[in-house]
């Protein structure tokens, strides 16, 4: 089995005019359309069970639109987390609010939404999430929209972690995108902290990404491709190649979500 953990999809309307720009931004290839039916389909061909779509609201304004269309896709192949701006007045109702859609979680992309991880506002919704059970999908590391200003980087993780120790905190991009060195010195290991492999296996040294998994433990690194950003098999290929036995592996692929998200 598998479950893709970090997925990206948009409404039917925009999917066309965002892949277009987020492509050119990133210099990216992609490997769906960007519409829901586009990203059934090519975790349907690429044998993946089940993807986790991870919403971002980029405006304050946004958030509860998104999150009714994350609620509306939930469905067959596809598991829905749903986000808050952390400028929002009303994040923390919006949080109680996506936990009684059944949504799985929130994701928050710092350098998308304009506030540093570690910011006042951001506080609030941690701790609210960690009232709620939600865990936090947090994009963490470089990403092209945000060059030279990173928002969030992996030791900011050490003081979220510490502060909030009953929120489930997942790192994407393996804890830092390009900044796998400071995971690997800094954060691997913290307990209530998951790392997620979207958009790594192209990039990261294999020798440096077993080092990571050994050191934080296979029960907290959970399979992800970033799709459409990513082709789902070239994750699977990374984590065939670690030196750990085929059980180990099978909780990255499939057993670390159930648990944490109670599939």
């Amino acid at each position: 089995m598998l479950i893709d953990t970090h997925i990206h999809a948009y409404t039917d309307s925009l999917a066309e005019r965002v892949i277009k720009k987020l492509s050119a931004t990133a210099d990216c290839p992609c490997y769906t359309d960007g519409t829901i039916a586009g990203a059934r389909a090519m975790l349907e061909r690429c044998g993946v069970d089940l993807g986790v779509l991870l919403p971002i609201a980029t405006k304050p304004t946004q958030q509860t639109t998104i999150n009714n269309w994350a609620k509306e896709v939930y469905s067959g192949n596809i598991i829905s987390f749903g986000t808050v701006h952390p400028l929002a007045e009303d994040a923390l109702d919006e949080l109680d609010r996506i936990k009684s859609l059944g949504l799985k979680g929130i994701k928050m992309h710092n350098d998308y939404q304009g506030v540093f991880i570690f910011d006042e506002h951001c506080h609030r919704i941690y701790k609210r999430c960690e009232e709620l059970g939600l865990p936090i999908v947090f994009h963490m590391g470089y990403d092209p929209v945000s060059p030279l200003v990173h928002r969030a980087m992996p030791y900011d993780l050490i003081e979220i972690c510490k502060k909030y120790p009953k929120l489930n905190v997942i790192g994407a991009h393996m804890g830092g995108n390009y900044a796998w060195e400071a995971v690997l010195r800094y954060i691997a290991g913290i307990r209530n902290l998951y790392f997620d492999t979207a958009f790594v296996a192209k990039d990261i040294d294999p020798l440096l990404f077993e080092a990571i998994v050994k050191k934080h433990g296979t029960d907290r690194i959970l399979f992800a491709s970033d799709l459409p950003w990513s082709d789902p098999r070239t994750a699977v290929k990374l984590i065939d190649k670690l030196d750990v036995p085929d059980g180990e592996k099978d909780k990255i692929f499939y057993k670390n979500a159930q648990e944490l998200l109670h599939i």
